[in-house]
């Protein structure tokens, strides 16, 4: 299932960007810190999406996972922000 694939390296880039901007956060600003605290919200809720997405047993819609997908879009973004605030 091609967007099922799609939406696999989404989550696994999503995971390299937070472990990276994890190790950044401890020296950022207030704004960041509390902008990362926002994306771990966003980056809970695809961690189960992603695994509901990857149980066969359950039967997950293609518009479930462009839902969530859309999320892990979301969360890609707001990790560009935090990583720009970051290298200022």
């Amino acid at each position: 299932m091609e967007i099922r694939e799609e939406f696999d390296k989404l989550v696994e880039k999503l995971k390299t960007e937070r472990d990276e901007i994890n190790l950044k956060v401890h020296l950022a600003s207030m704004e960041a810190k509390e902008e990362f605290k926002q994306a771990e919200k966003m980056w809970d809720q695809v961690k189960v999406k992603a695994s509901e997405i990857a149980d066969d047993a359950i039967d997950t819609s293609e518009e479930y996972i462009v839902k969530a997908k859309t999320i892990g879009e979301e969360l890609k973004e707001a990790y560009n922000r935090i990583t720009d605030r970051l290298s200022k």
